[in-house]
Formats: C-alpha cells, structure tokens, sequence
C-alpha cells in the first residue's frame, strides 16, 4: 500500500524481509533529495548558511514537529546530533554541589542513559532508582509509589519502553510528580508512531525523540521539546546558544529563555533536511500519525493471527510481552529462554531472509508501513520452517 515511497532501499534488499523497523528504519525516497538538498544549499549560502539553516529549515521542521505534538511553540525545540546529548545537557543543568540528586526512572530505558546515569552513580552525590517496568500490570502503581516516597532531581521515563514495546501512561505518572523537578520523557519509540498530544504536558515535561526510528529521516536529527518557562544553565553548553537573546547576570555566561539554552554546537543538519522531507511527504500523502498507527496495529494483529494458526511453539502467546488493553508501540517482543537462544534466533531468522533484532532474551519484530500482509503471511511460513 505505501512501497512506493520506499523504492531504493526495497530495492537493495529484494531478498529480505526487514523486521527491524524499530531499530534502523528504511527511509523513504524523499530523503535522497533532501540529502542533496542539504549539500546545495551549504554550497549555495556557504559562510551565510548556518542564519540560512536557522531562518528556514530548521524552523520549519520545528514548526512540523510542534503540530505533530500540538504544543504551541515551535522555539521551544532544540536540535542535537543524537539524544544522549541532550540528555547529558539536562543532567548538567541539576545542581552537582548537593549533597544528594536524586534521580528516579526505570530499568528500560535506553542504552545511553542507563550507562550514563550508572556512571554517575559512581559519585557519592548520584542516587538513581530504577523501578522495574515488568510485572506490567502493577508498574504504574509502583512508579507513583516511588514518586512519592521522597524529593527527586529528576523523572526520566520512556513513553514507549524501548525493550518490550509497552506503552506508559506519561500523562497520569507527570500529574503525580512534582511541577518543580525536570519531567524527561523519552518519546523516540513512540514519536510518528503513536499520536501523542503534549497540549496538557507543554508547560511541564521536556520531551525526546528523533528521525532514526519511525520518523525515518535516519542519523543525526534528535530533538528536545523544552517545557515553557523551564530556565537553566546547563554547564554542557555551545556556541549555538548565542544565536538567541541571553539573559545574563552579574557577568555570567548567559543563556536564553527558549529552547536553545540547550543548544550545543556545529553540526551537520542534513539529517533535519531529512526529518522535514519525511514530515512533509506524511502530510502530502494524507499520512497522519492515527493513519500509521492504524495501519500498524492492522499488520501486527494479522501477524499473531497467523501465528497462532501456525501454533509455533516459541512465537506465540505465550511468550509474548503485552499488557491488557492490547496498546503496543510498532514493535512486537517475545521473551525466549535465555540470552544466547535469542542470539541464535536472531541469527537463524536473518539467514532465512527475516532482520530482526534483539535485547538480552527479548527478540523483537518491527512493522513499518511498507510492509504488506502479504510480507506478513511469508514471513511467518519463514518463521515456522526456522523456528521450531
């Protein structure tokens, strides 16, 4: 229904099914001619490029993701090469000289932060608690608990949990916490691929995501949505922060109201020429992130049917990762015996034609709108003949 938007990279891979949308997304063709573009215009406008980038694209994409997340204003979003980055420009702007900071999140968050925060809690004033997101049924009860067992620097909690594909309720658990501690939701796994309304939480959470996973742009193009009215000093700062009016106080570095007081420095913004193409070419074509998430949720539920007529005895209910209402991101995961199984797994369903990927004994599978049923129906005959 929508391969025709993604012709070169089907094109270079006509003999695999690729199940790893989650992970390294195909891009659409209209992210070649963005590439492209970004190089004419960095010829075209040379010395005078980066007020150019500033002025026009960059300000439009912010302008598209402010729609796509219905918050009023587009300032208030800040590009970064990847999220990490801006995640250590946030951990930055808490107080270091407390005796205590304190931070709460989950045992799912992604790769960068738990490493990051893990190190920090090497420090004798880093304090993390991590609450762990399974059993599911009782995560949100857990979390609030926890929320309210003592003062926090900082929430940080996934909306889209990167290791299961469950969906967590951002909007209940920010009502919880406290309005004067950084609310961080990690919304990369859930941006373009669930509808997220930030109407209620703009004044409240700073949000992350990026254009590697289903915003399809690829590397490079990570973003941050700065609550309104957030004012800091992130000591991990750069010179893209002098773009904008600076508040300054008795000699200080100054920093700006808006979102780029967490900006950083040169970076090559051909990923957001990308992520603007993506965005644009989803508006031409009538594709509202309702309409994917439809579509998707359509493939993944035609793909369990199917496996449950196969009765295949590792892919089934049984050792699939879900939570009662049925609400998933674009991912499908199922726990298998052990780490190595799911390796070998992995390794088995790639040999036979099928990407996916996996995290410790989680394998998971990734839908992506060009993706058919038809792509559904061969690769669980795949599956069955490989995996039994």
């Amino acid at each position: 229904m929508y391969k025709h938007l993604y012709q070169r990279f089907l094109q270079a891979h006509p003999d695999s099914l690729h199940f790893a949308c989650h992970s390294h997304h195909y891009w659409p063709d209209c992210t070649r001619e963005a590439h492209l573009k970004y190089w004419d215009d960095s010829c075209k406008y040379v010395d005078d490029k980066w007020e150019y980038f500033f002025s026009g694209p960059v300000l439009e994409t912010q302008q598209l993701i402010a729609a796509e997340l219905n918050v009023d204003s587009a300032e208030q979003i800040v590009f970064a090469p990847n999220t990490h980055e801006l995640v250590f420009r946030l951990l930055s702007s808490l107080d270091w000289g407390k005796s205590k900071v304190r931070i709460l999140t989950t045992d799912s968050e992604f790769y960068s932060f738990d490493r990051q925060i893990t190190r920090l809690e090497e420090l004798p004033q880093f304090e993390i608690h991590k609450i762990p997101t399974l059993p599911f049924e009782s995560f949100h009860e857990r979390f609030e608990s926890a929320l309210n067992s003592g003062s926090w620097d900082m929430i940080f909690i996934s909306h889209v949990f990167f290791n299961s594909g469950l969906v967590c309720d951002i909007h209940r658990l920010a009502a919880k916490a406290s309005a004067d501690i950084p609310f961080v939701i990690d919304g990369y796994h859930g941006f373009l691929a669930l509808p997220t309304d930030l109407s209620t939480l703009q004044d409240r959470a700073f949000y992350l995501a990026g254009s590697y996973k289903y915003a399809q742009g690829g590397e490079g193009a990570c973003f941050m949505y700065v609550p309104t009215g957030a004012v800091h000093r992130p000591f991990y700062t750069g010179w893209f922060a002098e773009l904008a009016h600076l508040t300054t106080v008795n000699g200080e570095v100054g920093y700006p109201r808006n979102a780029l007081q967490y900006a950083g420095s040169t970076m090559d913004f051909s990923g957001v020429y990308r992520l603007r193409s993506v965005l644009k070419l989803f508006q031409s074509e009538g594709l509202s992130t309702d309409k994917i998430h439809e579509f998707i949720s359509s493939n993944q539920e035609h793909f369990l049917r199917e496996l449950q007529k196969a009765e295949n005895a590792v892919f089934n209910d049984r050792n699939l990762v879900t939570q009662e209402n049925g609400s998933h991101g674009h991912f499908l995961t199922f726990i298998l015996k052990d780490t190595e199984i799911t390796k070998r797994t992995v390794k088995q369903l790639s040999s036979a034609g099928i990407k996916t990927d996996s995290r410790a004994n989680r394998l998971r599978f990734g839908f992506g709108l060009y993706q058919d049923q038809q792509d559904i129906e061969k690769a669980v005959q795949i599956i069955c003949n490989t995996v039994k």
